[in-house]
Formats: C-alpha cells, sequence, structure tokens
C-alpha cells in the first residue's frame, strides 16, 4: 500500500481515464480506495477475473461475521444504544446550561465591572479616611473657622478677626472646588459683614480720634470700600451720630434750642473735621487731575456746605420762631461759631448777616404794626371831653430843657394818650431793634415807620371825621393840638430817634458821600415829614413848620436818660368822667437807647 500511496501522477490519470464513469467523483479523495486501485492496476488478467469472486466471498464471510458478532454482543450494543441516548440528553443539556450560561456571561460582566468601581471607590474612600484621621487635628481647626471668627467679632478682636478672613482667602484661591470649603468662605463672610457693620456703627457713636484711627484702618484692612466710598461712610456715621444729638435737644423753647444747636454745631462738627483731617489726607486740590476720576477732596467740602446750610436753616426756622429781645446774643454766639470755624476754612459768617438783618426787620415791622393796631384801638375808645392835664393845669409845668445833643421824649404828648402808647410801643421796637441793628436796614426801617406814620395819620382823619360833626369849641381845639402834638413833636422825635440809630456821619462814609449830602439818597435812615403830615394840612394851625430835619444830627447816647424809664399812659378815662383839675399823666422814658451807636454787623449794608 505505501507503494501503491506513492504511485505517481501518470498512472493516476490512466486509471482515471480508465474508471471515468464507474465511482462518484469524491471516492477519489478516499486513500483506500486510491490504494485499491492501484492494487487491482497491478494484478493479472486471471487475478482480476477471480477478483469478483474473492470480493463476494469476503463479503459473506463479513455479513457472517457480523451477525455473529451481533448475535454474540446484542447486549452490549443495546447499552450502547442507551449509553448514546443518554450521551445525547446530557449534551443537551450541556448545550442549554452553556446557552444559559452565555446569555447570562454580559450580565455578570457589568457586575464584574460594578464591582471593581466599587472597590476602588470603597479602597480611595479608605484611604481619604485614613488620610483625614491622620491630619484630623489640621481639619478640625479649618471647620472650627467661622466659628472662631464669629467668637473674635462678637469680642471685637478685630485684628485677630482680619487675620482669619485673610487666611481664608488664601484658602478659597487654593481649594474654591471643595463643597466645605465654599461653606467655610460663605460663613466666614458672613462674620465679616457683621463686623463691617459694628465698625460703621462705632462711627455713629461719641468716638475719639484714636478710637477713629483704628476703626478705619480696620476699615481699610477688609478692602470693601474704594477710598472715595470710605470717605463718604465715615462722614455718613459720623452725620448720624450728630443728628441723634441735634434730635435729642429741646425746641420748646427757640432760644435755648439755637443756642444748644450752636453749642452742638460748635463742638462735634470741629471734632468730626479734625477726626476727617487727622484720618483722610486732605491735601488733594479741590480740581480733580485729569487721571483721576473721582474727587475725593470735593466730597468733606460738600458735606461741610450741607451741615453749614442744615444749621442756617435750623437758625433760621427758630428765629421765625421768636427769641424775644435776645437777638444780639444770638448774633454774637453765631458770629463767635463762624469765627472759630473760620480755622478749618469754614467761615459762613457772611451768612448770617442777612439772616438776622431779615429777622430783625420783620421783628420791627411786626412790633411796628401792632403799634398801629393799638393806636386804632386806642382811638376807637378815645373822647375829647376831658381838657388835657398841661394845658388845665394852673400850675405852670417845667419842662426839661432841650439840651443839645439830647433826645428827651416830648412832655407834651402826656395830653394825648394815644399819642404817648404809640410812641411807647414805637420806642420799645426800637430798643429791640438796636440790639441788632445793621446799617443796611436804614432805608427799610424808615419806609416801615413811615408807612406805619402814614396809617396813624388816617386814622386821626378817621377820627376825624366820625366825630367832626359833635365837636364843641373846646373839643375842636383840643382836636388841633392832638394833630400838633403829632406833627410838631412826635413825628420829629422819630425822626431824630432814627438818626440816632443810624448815624447820617456813618451812613455817609459807607456810601463815601459828605454828611450833608446823605438827605438827597431819599428815605436813608430819615422820615418824609411832608409826606406824612400832607393830609392834616388842612387841621393844623396856619403858621410856619420847620419839616427838615438837621442832617448832620449825631447825637451822643451817653445823654439818653437811664434804663428803666417808661412812658405810661393811664388808662382811658370813661366818656362820662371827668379829671380833676390839675390831675396829669405820669411820664417815664423807655427809650433805653445805649450810649453809643452799635457797629454795623458783617456783610450788612
Amino acid at each position: 500500500l505505501p507503494k501503491m500511496a506513492t504511485m505517481d501522477v501518470e498512472d493516476e490519470s490512466i486509471l482515471a481515464s480508465i474508471f471515468r464513469d464507474s465511482f462518484p467523483e469524491k471516492w477519489r479523495e478516499n486513500s483506500d480506495f486510491t490504494a485499491y486501485l492501484s492494487e487491482l492496476s497491478s494484478y493479472g488478467i486471471d487475478k482480476l477475473n477471480r477478483e469478483p469472486e474473492r470480493l463476494a466471498e469476503e463479503r459473506s464471510a463479513i455479513l457472517q461475521q457480523t451477525r455473529q458478532l451481533a448475535f454474540t454482543n446484542y447486549k452490549t450494543f443495546i447499552r450502547t444504544a442507551e449509553c448514546t441516548e443518554r450521551v445525547y440528553g446530557d449534551f443537551g443539556r450541556v448545550e442549554s446550561s452553556v446557552s444559559n450560561l452565555l446569555n447570562k456571561l454580559p450580565t455578570f460582566q457589568e457586575r464584574c465591572r460594578h464591582f471593581v468601581t466599587e472597590a476602588e471607590r470603597i479602597a480611595v474612600s479608605r484611604r481619604m479616611n485614613s488620610l483625614t484621621l491622620n491630619r484630623h487635628t489640621e481639619i478640625l481647626e479649618i471647620l472650627e473657622i467661622p466659628q472662631l471668627m464669629d467668637t473674635c467679632v462678637r469680642n471685637a478682636y478685630y485684628e485677630e478677626a482680619l487675620e482669619l478672613a485673610a487666611f481664608v482667602k488664601r484658602l478659597e484661591k487654593k481649594h474654591s472646588n471643595i463643597p466645605v470649603i465654599q461653606g467655610i468662605v460663605n460663613e466666614v463672610c458672613q462674620s465679616a459683614q457683621l463686623m463691617l457693620n459694628q465698625l460703621i456703627q462705632q462711627l455713629r457713636t461719641n468716638i475719639q480720634l484714636p478710637a477713629c484711627l483704628r476703626v478705619i484702618g480696620y476699615l481699610r484692612r477688609m478692602d470693601v470700600f474704594t477710598e472715595a466710598e470710605l470717605r463718604i461712610k465715615f462722614l455718613q456715621a459720623r452725620d448720624a451720630w450728630l443728628k441723634s444729638i441735634l434730635s435729642s435737644l429741646a425746641d420748646e423753647d427757640p432760644y435755648f434750642h439755637i443756642t444748644k444747636t450752636i453749642e452742638t454745631y460748635r463742638v462735634h462738627l470741629f471734632d468730626i473735621i479734625t477726626q476727617y483731617r487727622a484720618i483722610f489726607s486732605d491735601e488733594d486740590p479741590l480740581l480733580p487731575s485729569a487721571d483721576q476720576t473721582i474727587n475725593e477732596g470735593a466730597i468733606f467740602h460738600g458735606w461741610v456746605v450741607q451741615k453749614v446750610l442744615e444749621f442756617l436753616h435750623i437758625l433760621e426756622t427758630n428765629l421765625h420762631k421768636g427769641v424775644g429781645g435776645r437777638l444780639d446774643s444770638l448774633l454774637g454766639q453765631c458770629m463767635y461759631f463762624g469765627l472759630s470755624f473760620s480755622r478749618v476754612g469754614v467761615d459762613f459768617r457772611g451768612q448770617l448777616a442777612p439772616m438776622f438783618q431779615r429777622v430783625a426787620m420783620d421783628t420791627f415791622a411786626k412790633a411796628v404794626q401792632d403799634s398801629v393796631d393799638k393806636f386804632q384801638e386806642e382811638m376807637n375808645l378815645y373822647t375829647l371831653i376831658s381838657a388835657p392835664a398841661v394845658l388845665s393845669s394852673s400850675v405852670p409845668m417845667t419842662l426839661p430843657s432841650n439840651q443839645p445833643g439830647t433826645l428827651q421824649p416830648p412832655m407834651a404828648l402826656l395830653d394825648f394818650a394815644p399819642l404817648a402808647c404809640f410812641l411807647n410801643d414805637i420806642l420799645v421796637a426800637f430798643n429791640d431793634l438796636r440790639l441788632c441793628c445793621p446799617i443796611a436796614l436804614a432805608q427799610d426801617v424808615a419806609l416801615c415807620l413811615e408807612a406805619a406814620l402814614l396809617k396813624v395819620t388816617k386814622i386821626i382823619l378817621a377820627f376825624h371825621r366820625a366825630e367832626e360833626t359833635a365837636f364843641s369849641g373846646r373839643e375842636r381845639e383840643l382836636f388841633v393840638h392832638f394833630c400838633v402834638a403829632f406833627a410838631e413833636d412826635l413825628v420829629p422825635y422819630l425822626n431824630r430817634c432814627l438818626q440816632v440809630l443810624f448815624p447820617p456821619a456813618q451812613i455817609a462814609q459807607i456810601l463815601g458821600i459828605p454828611p450833608t449830602q446823605v438827605h438827597k439818597y431819599g428815605s436813608l435812615g430819615c422820615l418824609d415829614v411832608a409826606t406824612i403830615l400832607e393830609a392834616l394840612a388842612f387841621i393844623l394851625p396856619k403858621k410856619e413848620i420847620v419839616l427838615a430835619t438837621d442832617p448832620g444830627l449825631n447825637v451822643d447816647f451817653k445823654d439818653v436818660p437811664p434804663p428803666g424809664q417808661l412812658i405810661e399812659s393811664t388808662s382811658v378815662q370813661n366818656s362820662n368822667e371827668k379829671v380833676q383839675e390839675g390831675e396829669r399823666m405820669q411820664m417815664e422814658l423807655t427809650a433805653d437807647v445805649q450810649s453809643t451807636p452799635q457797629e454795623p454787623t458783617e456783610g450788612s449794608g
């Protein structure tokens, strides 16, 4: 067979051509078949002829052996079949189990990967827990920072609180992505805000300069405000404290309220200005430079101007409420206040003069109007039945001599109660005015008094019109004397009083003109007597009356009677009662006029 297996290609092709259609093509691949063909090709004719018989015999023998074998080993075949069946069933189950295993393998694989991930996470967590345990002290210190910060702030340990805040800022920059660090930062920010509120609240108290320096230093280190904002916050806080003091002052009495306000402003506002200039550099120019967006110096300037305006508003409000005869005292205090603030560049005395000038003028105008109203009431009740004491007395009465430079009230007015009372009221108004009498009021006072005298003239004419038809000869004579006293005594005397309050020489010096030319400027410290008496011309006696006043008159106040004397008018008697002969009304001077002319206040005239 090995020899036949090595049959060359030529023999194979010969056999193939001989047995081309005798066997299937696939047998050619069988080695036994190929070997058998090779063997047949080596047989002779006789052997080839006997070969079919031999094959048939061999086939019969094999069949016989097979039957014998089957008969002999049939049990084995049965067991083999049973075993084969069992093996087949086992192979089916194995195949099913393998299929199930293959189906479950992806889930198992996924769970294995999850297990590996969880195991890695647990390992990392274990390592972190171990590291946390090793760094427990340091971590605890970091976690206690918010509580420590809050304790420092509430106990006013601001230096330590600022150090903690700075440490937390550095910590945030390094570990801003850690939630715990963010929580610590938020809590520390809340404590920092509380500290900021406490520091600003300290500025709203009666704090001294060293404490102010510390507070502003802390605020600067907190770095929450720019320089301009810090200045504004400082001024706002100190302003709130100043307003709290001002609001606590009692305002029932305007004089007391304004004096206490002046004292409060003078003391505390000066302290605030001193503190501001000690804390902040005030060398900046008022005009900002080209590269400076905020004029920090103008912040303080604007605040001071606002405070001065608030003080002036409070002063004006209280002055309008009325301070009695203490206007000069207030003026002196306010001028001293303005002078003291000139040391810090806040001299506001120029704003005071117009205000006091208005108040003085309003007070004088009101007093004059009240005098006119009172004169109207007295004229409504006045009668000319009783003879004047001076005219009816048989005993000659010695009148005080009019010495040069003296300013005695006309004694003839004692005979006419309404005129005497009117003069008393005007003199009281003059006395109040002279306490605060700026020279700038010369024209206004003269015009006001002239208007009042014109009203008095109208009242006298109204009285004449109402009583003229019922006048007796004696009453008509008394009324003429009444008008003469008004024209020749009252009006000239008031004119002289005006020239005492507003000396022509002083007015001329201010105007830069000779004293003899002052009268050319109209009602400038004198009355227009002709206009006042024009309506009474038909009643007054036809005689020459000197109406012009001496423009150069400059009365010395030292010759004026001492204070305390008043012109007192007796109460008007009932029209049916008679005054006993020889009775006269007592007259005392109220013109408590100052012995020297008062210098005009700053800013006046």
